[in-house]
């Protein structure tokens, strides 16, 4: 029978948490950009070893997400937006969690929320580059192709570019907004194209 929690993050939450992850970014500071897209997939798999509530699991596919999206030779995002990823993903890299992760289960909970505050900070990555996913993945199998093959076809820089500069028009207008529609869970569903991930929600 299952069982249905919900909780909200105080002010005085979000401030505790958004201290921890500059506190890990400070202490991962001088990390390359390899450095932390490996410690942030560690974390998935090690997460990939056990059975995680579905709260975790669909945070952690976002964060398989930002991984992904750096890593993506079609994707290839501008150095400036590839900063803001990597920024955000530092907080991976730090291995003194709030909550350890060798907690069974509730030691990715807190990474589960930082998750939750990158996302809010990275909507607009997120949606344009799960639409460049889908795109890829419908016109590949309409051309009878392997979208893990594609690279930097040429039929992809248009849709890319489209979807690069309308992410950075609408980030440039966004004055801010709380969680809920704005991090990007409630407006749509995830994405099962093809990416060049570890994970993916079903």
């Amino acid at each position: 029978m299952p069982l249905s929690l919900s909780f909200e993050l105080s002010d005085r939450d979000l401030a505790h948490f958004t201290q921890a992850m500059e506190s890990a970014r400070a202490a991962a500071g001088n990390k390359s950009a390899e450095e932390i897209m490996s410690a942030a997939s560690a974390l998935l798999k090690g997460a990939d070893q056990i059975e995680l509530p579905d709260f975790i699991a669909e945070r952690l596919d976002r964060l398989d997400a930002m991984i992904a999206m750096l890593r993506d030779d079609g994707w290839h995002l501008p150095e400036e937006d590839k900063q803001r990823v990597l920024s955000a993903l530092v907080y991976f890299a730090d291995p003194k969690d709030v909550i350890p992760d060798n907690v069974p289960v509730l030691g990715y909970f807190d990474d589960a929320i930082a998750i939750e505050m990158c996302v809010k900070d990275l909507k607009h990555e997120l949606d344009a580059y799960d639409e460049f996913c889908e795109f890829r993945q419908g016109e590949a199998e309409r051309r009878g192709l392997d979208p893990a093959k594609v690279g930097r076809a040429d039929w992809l820089e248009a849709r890319r570019d489209e979807l690069i500069d309308r992410m950075h028009r609408r980030r440039n207008r966004q004055t801010g907004s709380g969680y809920g529609d704005s991090s990007g869970y409630a407006r749509r569903g995830y994405t099962t194209a093809y990416r060049p991930g570890m994970m993916r929600v079903r």
